[in-house]
């Protein structure tokens, strides 16, 4: 398949590059709703008093719920109309921001959520496709994505700052407030500006196929999580899996029968398209990963406030933004296999340092290791979308891009699972909690690592102070084996990118012809 222009760019250069600021609001918003919820873990402890594993589902519903939702809304915006769907979602993530600000309960918070993650699989796989129909052109349409890939992963990397500023001066309800004037701007330029596209001929919209997909992606993960945090003893971490590996099983047998279907799983044939999509999951564990546990590393084991955590922060998300909008100009120099796997290596080293930092290491470590991690994810990130969207045809941007999105998404679910797993079962296995401790308020602290901080706040200073020494070296303890272990996986991502791109460096640089790709399949 060629993605060389057949047809002229929408409107004036004005229009479509003002039509991309729009754009760029909508996945800002998004990506930021991902993370932003980070520094303000201490204070929903303190307030709502989760409990580990409702803290965890605190962090991890929203993406959970919207990965298992993009193929489908992503091919439902292929039929209804992209500027459609995403005005859609925009209206849905304002309420559902509303009802998670004022959320009374850890119960509520969550389910909050989760319905920030249906409106949230609305709004992404929206974005992406609409930047196709405005920027026919290769090259227009590669710094384009650029800019989009920037705004992804910088919102990501922002999400502790602008948490930090708001948690400074206001509860923790506010940064999801923050939501609705952006959301707002959403609306009114976004009706105003954006090009209405679909696929001409969609067929219709599978239902069986949308609940396969859902009940595939979150019965897996959740089993995943479960197993990390608690083991494959419980009877529901089997069963879980099962059902959803038996699902996504009879979904994809489904999208090989159907006529038009929900998501042609063909284009895994592509090897672009696969290491694209594998690639942007593994490397979304390292990044949400490292957010997660660096967020309460910096206040609860070095005492930063929110908005001085939030600013230590801030090189990952300058290296975001640099990398998104540089990586154009990367892989022309030197080819997107070479930039793929070097990114992912280097991401691997940057997230790798976690595994030796301690309570007392100097800063300038951890600010190289953001900035290195944040670079390489936006060159990742905007590199990983491009070939998704030149190895899919036109008519199905919307669900070709859902399953860049689904990886994102998925890739930050699993990095708030497994690392947060990881973390809280070697901190719980190490907690010396001293003697005389009441039972109560040894079993509350542990369970995370904030826990142990409010409980503390409690008790006599002779017990206090050696309960959050021996809490503190515990989570530091889990933190290096989870930064050891998501480097691993970077490794293994690089590995398999550089075999998956062999030979296909012309094809996938953007700006350039995109040409047929080799015979050679996935799996070869």
């Amino acid at each position: 398949m060629s993605s060389t222009v057949h047809a002229a760019p929408h409107g004036t250069p004005r229009q479509r590059w003002t039509g991309l600021a729009v754009l760029v609001l909508a996945v800002t918003v998004v990506a930021l709703d991902a993370t932003v919820l980070s520094l303000a873990i201490p204070s929903i402890s303190e307030t709502l008093r989760p409990s580990g594993t409702q803290l965890l589902w605190i962090g991890d519903s929203y993406s959970f719920v919207l990965a298992g939702l993009l193929v489908s809304m992503g091919a439902l915006s292929d039929r209804i109309g992209r500027k459609k769907l995403l005005l859609i979602g925009a209206t849905a993530f304002g309420a559902a921001s509303l009802l998670a600000a004022y959320a009374p309960s850890a119960g509520w918070l969550i389910v909050a959520r989760a319905l920030l993650g249906v409106a949230g699989a609305t709004i992404m796989p929206s974005t992406l496709s609409l930047i196709r129909g405005l920027f026919p052109d290769d090259r227009e349409r590669a710094t384009a994505i650029g800019i989009w890939g920037a705004a992804a992963t910088a919102g990501a990397a922002l999400g502790p700052v602008v948490g930090g500023v708001l948690l400074e001066h206001f509860w923790w309800g506010s940064v999801f407030l923050l939501n609705i004037p952006i959301l707002l701007l959403l609306l009114v330029f976004g009706s105003w500006l954006l090009p209405e596209s679909k696929d001409p001929k969609p067929g219709r919209w599978d239902v069986l196929s949308v609940a396969l997909s859902m009940a595939g992606v979150i019965g897996t993960v959740y089993a995943i999580k479960e197993a990390a945090a608690h083991g494959v003893a419980r009877w529901d971490v089997p069963v879980a899996f099962v059902l959803g590996a038996a699902a996504l099983t009879v979904f994809v047998r489904r999208q090989l029968r159907l006529e038009t279907p929900l998501l042609d799983v063909r284009l895994f044939r592509d090897r672009r398209f696969t290491a694209a999509v594998l690639a942007s999951l593994i490397a979304l564990i390292g990044l949400s990963g490292v957010v997660f546990v660096t967020s309460q590393y910096l206040q609860l084991v070095r005492g930063y406030e929110p908005l001085r955590a939030g600013l230590a922060e801030l090189p990952a998300f300058v290296g975001a933004v640099v990398g998104g909008l540089l990586t154009a100009r990367l892989v022309r120099r030197t080819g997107a296999r070479a930039a793929l796997t070097g990114c992912l290596l280097a991401m691997g080293l940057g997230v790798g340092v976690l595994g030796w930092l301690q309570q007392d290491t100097t800063y300038l470590l951890l600010a190289a290791s953001f900035l290195l991690v944040g670079t390489a994810e936006g060159v990742v990130y905007t590199l990983g979308a491009d070939l998704v969207l030149s190895a899919a045809p036109a008519e199905k941007a919307g669900a070709a891009s859902a399953v860049s999105e689904t990886a994102y998404e998925l890739g930050t679910a699993l990095g708030i699972a497994l690392v947060g797993s990881v973390v809280g079962s070697i901190y719980a296995g190490g907690l010396t909690v001293p003697a005389g401790t009441d039972p109560a308020a040894a079993a509350r602290a542990g369970e995370s690592l904030g826990a142990a901080v409010e409980t503390a706040h409690g008790l006599p200073q002779g017990v206090a102070e050696p309960l959050l020494a021996s809490a503190r070296e515990s989570f530091v303890h889990g933190m290096n084996s989870a930064g050891l272990l998501a480097a691993v996986l970077l490794v293994g991502a690089a590995a398999m990118a550089w075999r998956l791109l062999r030979g296909l460096d012309t094809a996938a640089a953007p700006g350039a012809p995109v040409e047929a790709p080799a015979p050679e399949k996935a799996d070869a």
